[in-house]
């Protein structure tokens, strides 16, 4: 069976995902920064929960150390936790952002890589955005052009270009950055929008479900590649 770790997974995305995934047969871990919160989304689903907090090394590493302990390798990562920082324009906004969407990501992966080694099938799949993509946010046709979203714009940008490099630094593994499409989540709550989060989770399961002849270093979206 596949084992797959999920970031920020007691709600949202990172929830409905871990839900199609184990419906498809996967072991899936929830990975929460708080207990009780994780501890309640996995007994929901009938997922397994460990306690992780993408902004902190020791957290991480228990984590990654506990699904070891249990399972002897993790074939799929889904780096999902992650926050839109419009609160403030200021340092420690930015901080922040980039600690938990970018930094995390670090975190979280290099901590993950000696299980990944360990699959026949490793797979990583980054939860990113078009705000990342400076062709979309230049392009006056599309809807990221007007969205003024500093943090979270440039934080992701640097989430799929780490999704690229370590693509090209481990070419045994597949990581991949993703576009999930506007989902009403807590996230997009001021905002009035978003489309159910079930058919945005489809498009991470797609890319957490890839054969090992799957593609590796790209940002893509429910259509396919998208440039950034």
């Amino acid at each position: 069976m596949t084992v797959t770790l999920i970031t920020g997974a007691n709600k949202g995305i990172g929830f409905e995902t871990a839900r199609q995934l184990l419906a498809l047969g996967h072991v899936v871990y929830i990975g929460a920064r708080d207990t009780e919160r994780g501890e309640k989304a996995a007994a929901t689903l009938g997922a397994r929960f460990v306690q992780l907090d993408v902004t902190d090394d020791a957290s991480v590493k228990h984590a990654l150390a506990t699904i070891d302990a249990a399972e002897g390798r993790l074939d799929v990562l889904v780096n999902n936790a992650g926050i839109l920082g419009n609160e403030a324009v200021d340092g420690p906004t930015a901080l922040r952002s980039f600690d938990i969407n970018a930094v995390g990501v670090v975190r979280v992966t290099e901590a993950a890589l000696p299980l990944l080694r360990k699959s026949s099938n490793p797979n990583v799949v980054t939860v990113s955005s078009s705000m990342g993509s400076f062709w979309a946010v230049t392009n006056p046709e599309r809807p990221e052009y007007a969205m003024p979203l500093a943090f979270y714009a440039a934080s992701k940008a640097a989430a799929t270009m780490l999704m690229v490099q370590y693509a090209k630094a481990h070419p045994e593994i597949k990581f991949n950055a993703l576009e999930p499409g506007t989902t009403a989540t807590d996230m997009t709550a001021a905002f009035g929008i978003g489309r159910p989060v079930g058919e945005s989770a489809k498009v991470v399961v797609r890319l957490a479900t890839l054969g090992n002849d799957g593609p590796t270093g790209t940002l893509q979206d429910e259509n396919g590649t998208l440039p950034f």
